[in-house]
């Protein structure tokens, strides 16, 4: 699903590939780390113009995370993909009256700065929504732009902290245990890019645009659960159980004779009388607390004990082939090597090759999901910092000298 690498190129050929449906939306992305470009990249994704915007001299800090080939940040490139790139000083005159200029035509706009610093520079919903009164102003920040810590400095580990997901996660007699990627500003870009589309299908309605207010420690709580509800009715906190659930069993990851390790479900109680079967231990199930998730979580040991002793006397590859046989829920435990190497993954086309002008073929994360008839694309990877600017200032209409006198100001 891969397209022309042409930063000019917002769309594809109509030729040759149907128009994508983000077609003619434009989004100013002035976002980052992490949620607010994640959400911007995957609007790009489906065809709209995103223009990422970085200070002149400070450039978006995602460029320089994580490993890098030959001076090239590689995460960038996933995160810029499918975005045009312009520099602007946004506290400078020249760069906040080019900011309402490229606002007056845009539908989106996203951005993370802590609460009260775009109203500094003069760059409010007020003025924004002056300029352009259809448009939608994304809010990104970790706290939400009101309450006690609003103006706190705000990532997505204390989301992970602060949402009760680290006191659920790790073993029992361990720490609270934190993802070693961005998980809550991943949860918060889906939920943005939700928003957003969300407030843009309100305009038909209603005509205007509005503020979109997204509090990274918000979207991680929703998707932990009823832990709020359990507490407010029964008084009841998840205690951190490993690899186990509260709510069913078997549930866990085994370890196969060959040193490999596999993860088994049993959500449903069919699976789990099938897993029973299949590693020799049918009695269990007539046992009167087999009956319920509930009840098979309470006697975990024990069915941990059937299934592990079973697994570990097999190779990953018998076990998989026994579980599937069998119609019982099986993985194996992968690392990126397994991933790239999945015949499934290979099938969808999870992770695709794209041309990238300065490290030449490169494999990332396609789309994130496919539609039957305008499907998405990644059309080019992460650009340079600032290539875009002057092609993006000269669409705005400004003359090489406004450009000139921009530069020697240092708003772009």
């Amino acid at each position: 699903m891969t397209a022309a690498v042409s930063p000019a190129a917002t769309s594809p050929d109509a030729g040759t590939a149907p128009q994508p449906p983000l077609h003619g939306l434009r989004v100013l992305d002035l976002a980052t780390l992490f949620a607010g470009p994640l959400a911007a990249m995957m609007l790009g994704d489906f065809g709209a113009d995103v223009i990422k915007i970085e200070h002149p001299r400070k450039p978006d800090p995602s460029r320089g995370h994580g490993p890098a080939k030959d001076g090239v940040g590689l995460w960038w490139k996933v995160l810029g993909r499918n975005k045009r790139t312009m520099t602007l000083d946004l506290s400078t005159p020249g760069g906040r009256d080019t900011l309402l200029r490229l606002a007056a035509d845009a539908d989106v706009i996203v951005e993370n700065f802590r609460p009260g610093t775009l109203e500094r520079w003069g760059l409010g919903w007020e003025e924004l929504s002056t300029v352009n009164p259809r448009l939608v102003l994304a809010r990104v920040t970790g706290f939400g732009q009101f309450g006690p810590y609003a103006h706190r400095p705000g990532f997505g580990t204390l989301a992970e902290a602060m949402s009760g997901f680290a006191a659920i996660t790790g073993e029992p007699d361990g720490p609270p245990t934190l993802p070693p990627f961005g998980l809550a500003d991943s949860i918060a870009a889906l939920a943005t890019a939700y928003a957003v589309m969300t407030a843009l299908t309100a305009r038909h309605t209603t005509g205007h645009g509005q503020v979109v207010d997204m509090a990274i420690i918000e979207p991680m709580l929703s998707v932990i659960g009823p832990h709020p509800l359990w507490y407010d009715q029964l008084g009841y906190v998840q205690p951190r159980t490993g690899n186990r659930s509260r709510n069913n069993a078997p549930r866990n990851t085994y370890k196969t004779s060959d040193g490999s390790w596999v993860a088994v479900s049993t959500s449903a109680q069919s699976i789990a009388e099938r897993v029973l079967r299949l590693v020799g231990r049918p009695e269990l199930i007539d046992e009167p607390w087999f009956a319920t998730g509930t009840g098979r979580a309470a006697h975990a040991d024990v069915l941990d004990e059937a299934v592990g002793s079973w697994i570990a006397r097999h190779t990953r590859d018998e076990a998989m082939a026994a579980f599937e046989k069998a119609e019982a829920a099986i993985a194996p435990v992968y690392d990126v090597r397994d991933v790239l190497d999945d015949p499934q993954f290979q099938a969808l086309g999870t992770v695709t090759e794209v041309p990238d002008p300065e490290l030449g073929p490169i494999r990332m994360q396609n789309v994130l999901f496919r539609l039957s008839d305008t499907p998405g694309a990644i059309r080019w990877t992460g650009r340079p910092h600032g290539a875009d600017t002057h092609t993006l200032l000269s669409e705005l209409g400004l003359t090489p000298g406004e450009i000139a006198t921009l530069r020697a100001e240092g708003a772009v």
